[in-house]
């Protein structure tokens, strides 16, 4: 009997220790990434890119997001990952220069970046201290994606105001039920155990989220 809760003791022990390893290195990557990005947006802003063409940046995102989950597993991975948010970066460019022609553009900037922030904190707060197993938003997410990209097709087609502005609303619900899914998936070790792949989850959720409340603050203000 003494044997068996030993064992059992080194399994948790071991488990707790992989799973602090991962959101360690989650982290790390996620904040170089983050840099990063902010690195390759002020170069896109500094040279003026005013438009992105929608097919370069859908074959970019996703093509560069392929390469990232087939080399995962290798140290070409970390090159891949620049690579995918270097890119997904220097197309914040054009949207943030789009603000910045605006009188409380930079205001408008500052305030989706510390909305977007304090998010991430919470929610990964969330799923941290209280362990809960968020894994029950699997379907809800894919649902979602699948209501979400029917939308905004619809709303780049038909050009709908408030189409668009109910896709911002609805990514903003989305990209927090990924962060507080992830972060569970790797707290639970149910799911994702690879640091690079759950580094790219959170970071398009985070992508997602600032250029959605940057969208609606644009529209709350009327610019």
């Amino acid at each position: 009997m003494a044997y068996h809760e030993s064992q059992v003791n080194r399994q948790a022990s071991t488990q707790v220790t992989a799973t602090n390893k991962v959101l360690r290195n989650t982290y790390g990557l996620l904040a170089m990434t983050l840099l990063f990005s902010a690195v390759t947006a002020g170069a896109a802003i500094a040279l003026g890119v005013e438009r992105m063409n929608i097919l370069v940046f859908f074959i970019g995102a996703y093509g560069l997001m392929f390469l990232v989950h087939k080399t995962a597993n290798s140290a070409i991975g970390l090159l891949a990952t620049f690579a995918f948010t270097g890119f997904m970066g220097f197309t914040l460019g054009p949207i943030l220069n789009a603000y910045l022609t605006l009188a409380n553009g930079p205001q408008l900037i500052m305030t989706a970046l510390a909305m977007t922030g304090l998010t991430f904190v919470g929610l990964s707060a969330v799923a941290l201290i209280t362990r809960k197993d968020f894994s029950f938003l699997a379907n809800f997410m894919m649902a979602g994606a699948i209501v979400l990209i029917l939308a905004m097709v619809a709303a780049l087609i038909f050009n709908i105001p408030s189409l668009s502005l109910m896709v911002s609303a609805g990514f903003v619900l989305f990209s927090s039920a990924a962060i507080l899914f992830q972060t569970s998936e790797i707290v639970h070790r149910s799911g994702e155990t690879n640091y690079i792949l759950a580094t790219i989850t959170l970071y398009v959720s985070i992508y997602n989220l600032f250029v959605s409340l940057l969208s609606l603050l644009g529209v709350v203000s009327q610019d």
